[in-house]
């Protein structure tokens, strides 16, 4: 079974910067997407964004844009969201998510229960 680990979350200050990890490990056949969902108390879960193998990003919330940066290591299953310029309402648990195929079969990064175990990231004010 792939096992999507986060790390990194935590509570710091508004205007503040956190950058967040997470490593895909297991038997894996195949990446391509790899992204980060995150969810705020009372909320539906949010796709923030995803890059693709080739290193193309797409952000999907427009208050991230310009302040969030997605980047990942190829040869270490690993994807990364630097965030800068935090804001309150950037605070909620961020999941890590990925496109991927195992010996378990294949599965898309909308599919929650594939999710990793979430980090929580708290901005205050």
């Amino acid at each position: 079974q792939v096992q999507l680990e986060e790390s990194g979350g935590g509570l710091v200050q508004a205007g503040g910067s956190l950058r967040l990890s997470c490593a895909a490990s297991g038997i894996i056949f195949s990446i391509n997407a790899m992204g980060w969902y995150r969810q705020a108390p009372g909320k539906q879960p949010e796709l923030v964004g995803s890059i693709t193998s080739g290193h193309s990003t797409n952000y999907d919330i427009e208050s991230v844009k310009g302040r969030f940066t997605l980047s990942r290591d190829n040869a270490k299953n690993t994807v990364y969201l630097q965030m800068n310029s935090l804001k309150p309402e950037d605070t909620a648990v961020y999941y890590c998510a990925a496109d991927y195929c195992s010996n378990r079969g294949c599965h898309r990064m909308s599919e929650s229960d594939y999710w990793g175990q979430g980090t929580q990231v708290t901005v205050s004010s």
